[in-house]
C-alpha cells in the first residue's frame, strides 16, 4: 500500500472538501507527519490563499509552507497543455510532490475544484496526475438531487473509467446524499471490476444543509458587504434568499427558517419587521438582513435600532441594485471557513457518523506512528468517549461558548449533554446563536421535579453544619450545586463547569458531598501536557499548595493512574531541585519520603526520585546523573513538589514549547467533576468534556 492517496470529485459543489477534513482526522490520529497537497488549485479568494489549503493547515495547524502546498493554477494548467506542454505540467506536479514525500510520513492530495466550464477535462487531468503520482484515489460523487439510480450510472461509469485509465480505487464517498436514498443498494451496486485488490469500500453521506449552505459571513465576504448591525450573529447559516418588495403584510408570510431578506436599503418597514419577527415566537428565525442599492436606514431609524439591547441579527449593506445582488448570491454555495469551529465539528462529526473509519483506516494506513501529536491526543479524547456515551451536565448554560461547545460534543457524538439554566433564558440563548441543541436535555434548576429531592439529600449531608432546609433548597437553585448534585445521584456521569465560575465554585459542591475516594485523602489535579510528539502528565498544578510527603506519594500514584486512563504508559518523576543523592534539605527530604511511600504502597509503579526536569526527560542527562534508572530519560508523568513550581512550569512550557495544555483534570473524587478556565475557548471546553466523559466510563469499569 502506499502512504498518500488522491481524493478527487466528479463535479463542482460535491462537499470534496468536508471529505478532504474527514480523511486528515483520521491520518492526524495515526500518523506522526502528515502533508497535504493540491496540484492545481483555483484562483485563491481567501486573502489570496486557496481555500481547501488554507482550510486544512489551519485546522490541523500543519506546519507547511503555502508556496509547498501546490504546483500551479488551472490557468497555468490550462496554457501548459494548450501550448503541448503537457509533460513539463506533470513533472512540475512531479517534483512540487516529492519534495513533501521527502519530509514527510504521509501525503494527502485534492483534486481540482472543478469550477471551470470543462469537466470532463478536469476529470481526466486529475486521473492522469493521481496516476503519475502513484496516488491510489477516493472518489468522492454528489449525490445532490439524484435518485438512486442515477448515482449508481453516473458512478460506476466513473470507476470504470478510472479502471481502464489505470488508478487504483481505494474508495468510493456518494456526499450530499438525498435523505430518502437506499444506502444499501448503493454500497452493494458500486465495484471495482479489474484494478481493485480489495473489495471497493463505499460510503454514502446525506446531504447536510447546514454544511452546503452558506453563513451570513460567507454572504458578506461574497458580496463584499459592509456589516451594519449584529457583527456577532455572522456564524448563522443562512437557508434561503427572499427578495422582499411587497407590504409587511403580506411580506410575513414568505419568510421560513434561515431566510435571508434582500431589500433595498430605504424599505425602513421591511427592516424593522425583520428584526421584530426574530424576536417573535410566532415566526419562523431568519438569518439576517441585506441592504441593496448602497442606501442606508435614516438617522432615527438608526438610532431606533442602535438603541436595541442585542441586535437579533446581522443586517449587512451592498451597493449594486436588488436584482444584481440576487443574481449574485445565486452562484454562492457555503464552504467550511477554518474559523467557523461549529462548521467544522459539523464536517467531521457527519463523516464519522458515516464512513467506517476503522475500515478506511485499515486500507489506508501502512505504518502507525508510536509518537503523539497534540491532534492524535484530541482526537483520541473524542473517540475513546464515543465508544460509551456517558451524560454530562454543563451547569453554565447560559454562556455562549457552553452552548456552542454542546452543539459540536452532539454533532461529534462525544456524550450525552444536559445543560442547566432559566429555560426561558436557556431557549432565547439558543434561538438567538441560532444553535441546533434538539439532542441536549434542557433542565431548569426552579422548576425541576428534582428540586425537592435534592434539597432533601443536601440537607441530610450537611445538617451537622448546622444548615436549615431552606437554605438546603436554595444551594439546589444553584445551577453549579443542582448538577454537582445529578452527579452525586447518579443522574448525571458527570460535570464540567468553570467557563463563568470560579474554581472555588466548582469545586466546592463536590467537596462538600461527593466527597473524595475512599483510598484518597485529598483531591488532586493533572495537567495532560501535549507536546510536539508526546503526551506528558504534570501533577499537581492547581490544587494542593504545598502537600506534605504523605500527600506527595498519593498525588503521584492517582496521577499515574490517570495517565494509564489515556493512554500514556506511567513513569513517574518526582521532581526536586537534586537528583538521587547529590543534595540535601528539608524540600529533597520530602521528595525521597514520598518516593520511597509510594513505592511501598504500589510496587510495580516505575518511579524515581528525587529528579531534576533535564534528568527525567533527556536520556544523556540520564545517564551521567542517574544511569541505570528505568524512568530518568524517559519520564512520562511528572510531579511537582509544590503548586509554586508546578504552575509555573506548567504554564512556562505551555508557551515556550507551544504545547497544548488540557486541564486541570481532577482526581479523587468519588465521580468525575473537571473544572475549566473562565477564558477557556469552545475547543477546551470540548475536550475537557471528552475528559471527564472517559473518567467516568473509568469509574464504571467501561475502559
Amino acid at each position: 500500500m502506499s502512504n498518500n492517496l488522491y481524493i478527487t470529485a466528479t463535479e463542482s459543489r460535491s462537499g470534496k472538501s468536508a471529505i478532504a477534513l474527514g480523511v486528515m482526522q483520521l491520518l492526524t490520529r495515526n500518523v506522526r507527519n502528515v502533508a497535504f497537497f493540491r496540484p492545481i488549485i483555483n484562483n485563491g479568494v481567501d486573502s489570496g490563499r486557496d481555500h481547501d489549503i488554507n482550510l486544512i493547515l489551519r485546522q490541523f495547524k500543519l506546519d507547511i509552507p503555502y508556496e509547498d502546498t501546490f504546483a500551479c493554477t488551472l490557468a497555468q494548467a490550462r496554457e501548459l497543455i494548450n501550448s503541448g506542454q503537457h509533460a513539463q505540467l506533470l513533472e512540475n506536479i512531479l517534483n512540487k510532490y516529492k519534495a513533501l514525500e521527502a519530509e514527510y510520513d504521509f501525503v494527502l492530495c485534492e483534486g481540482t475544484d472543478f469550477q471551470g466550464k470543462d469537466p470532463a477535462f478536469e476529470f481526466d487531468l486529475n486521473v492522469d496526475i493521481a496516476a503519475n503520482l502513484g496516488c491510489p484515489v477516493m472518489l468522492v460523487v454528489s449525490g445532490r438531487g439524484k435518485t438512486d439510480e442515477e448515482i449508481v450510472a453516473s458512478a460506476q461509469i466513473t470507476i470504470d473509467t478510472m479502471e481502464e485509465k489505470g488508478v487504483d480505487l481505494v474508495a468510493a464517498v456518494v456526499n450530499r446524499a438525498e435523505k430518502g436514498a437506499d444506502r444499501e443498494r448503493i454500497v452493494s451496486s458500486l465495484e471495482c471490476k479489474v484494478r481493485c485488490t480489495q473489495p471497493l469500500s463505499v460510503f454514502v453521506i446525506p446531504e447536510e444543509e447546514s454544511l452546503g449552505n452558506p453563513t451570513v459571513k460567507d454572504v458578506m465576504k461574497w458580496l463584499d458587504a459592509q456589516v451594519l448591525y449584529g457583527h456577532g450573529r455572522l456564524e448563522t447559516v443562512v437557508g434561503d434568499f427572499l427578495v422582499a418588495a411587497m407590504q409587511i403584510g403580506n411580506f410575513l408570510g414568505y419568510i421560513s427558517k434561515g431566510s435571508m431578506i434582500i431589500t433595498p436599503g430605504d424599505r425602513e418597514d421591511i427592516i424593522l419587521t425583520a428584526l421584530a419577527s426574530r424576536l417573535s415566537s410566532a415566526y419562523p428565525d431568519i438569518s439576517g438582513v441585506v441592504l441593496t442599492g448602497g442606501l442606508q436606514p435614516s438617522a432615527g431609524v438608526h438610532r431606533l435600532i442602535e438603541g436595541w439591547t442585542g441586535v437579533p441579527l446581522p443586517v449587512l449593506s451592498v451597493k449594486g441594485h436588488t436584482y444584481q445582488t440576487t443574481q449574485k448570491l445565486a452562484e454562492l454555495y457555503g464552504r467550511i471557513d477554518p474559523d467557523d469551529q461549529r462548521k467544522v465539528a459539523l464536517a467531521l462529526g457527519t463523516f464519522e457518523a458515516h464512513v467506517d473509519v476503522p475500515v478506511l483506516s485499515e486500507r489506508l494506513v501502512t505504518r502507525r506512528s508510536t509518537r503523539i501529536t497534540p491532534k492524535m491526543f484530541e482526537y483520541n479524547l473524542v473517540e475513546t468517549a464515543k465508544k460509551h456515551r456517558m451524560r454530562i451536565v454543563m451547569p453554565e448554560g447560559e454562556c455562549d461558548r457552553i452552548l456552542r461547545a454542546a452543539e459540536i460534543l452532539l454533532r461529534r457524538g462525544v456524550c450525552e449533554v444536559i445543560i442547566l439554566g432559566t429555560m426561558d433564558k436557556l431557549t432565547a440563548k439558543i434561538s438567538e446563536l441560532g444553535l441546533n441543541l434538539d439532542g441536549a436535555r434542557l433542565i431548569d434548576p426552579a422548576t425541576s421535579e428534582l428540586l425537592d429531592d435534592y434539597a432533601q439529600t443536601y440537607f441530610e449531608s450537611r445538617k451537622h453544619k448546622g444548615i436549615l432546609m431552606d437554605e438546603a433548597r436554595d444551594k439546589m437553585l444553584d445551577p453549579t450545586y443542582f448538577g454537582t448534585m445529578m452527579v452525586h445521584k447518579d443522574h448525571a456521569d458527570g460535570m464540567v463547569s468553570g467557563a463563568i465560575n470560579t474554581t472555588a465554585h466548582t469545586i466546592r459542591p463536590a467537596f462538600e458531598f461527593v466527597k473524595t475516594k475512599p483510598d484518597a485523602s485529598i483531591v488532586s489535579s493533572v495537567f495532560l501536557m501535549c507536546m510536539k510528539d508526546r503526551v506528558h502528565v504534570f501533577g499537581d498544578c492547581a490544587v494542593n499548595p504545598n502537600p506534605n510527603a504523605q500527600q506527595l506519594a498519593e498525588i503521584a500514584i492517582v496521577s499515574a493512574q490517570t495517565a494509564r486512563i489515556f493512554g500514556v504508559e506511567p513513569r513517574v518523576a518526582m521532581l526536586s531541585y537534586s537528583t538521587g543523592a547529590s543534595g540535601k534539605g528539608a524540600d529533597v527530604d520530602k521528595v525521597k519520603e514520598a518516593t520511597v511511600i509510594a513505592r511501598e504502597r504500589v510496587p510495580e509503579l516505575a518511579i524515581e526520585g528525587p529528579l531534576q526536569f533535564d534528568a527525567a526527560v533527556d536520556p544523556d542527562v540520564a545517564q551521567t546523573k542517574l544511569p541505570g534508572s528505568e524512568v530518568a530519560g524517559k519520564a512520562t508523568v511528572f510531579i511537582f513538589p509544590d503548586l509554586n513550581t508546578g504552575n509555573n512550569t506548567y504554564k512556562a512550557v505551555q508557551r515556550s514549547a507551544g504545547a497544548v495544555a488540557i486541564g486541570p483534570v481532577l482526581q479523587g473524587l468519588n465521580k468525575p467533576v473537571n473544572d475549566l478556565s473562565r477564558g477557556c475557548t469552545i475547543p477546551d471546553i470540548v475536550n475537557t468534556v471528552a475528559i471527564t466523559a472517559i473518567q467516568a466510563q473509568a469509574e464504571k469499569g467501561l475502559l
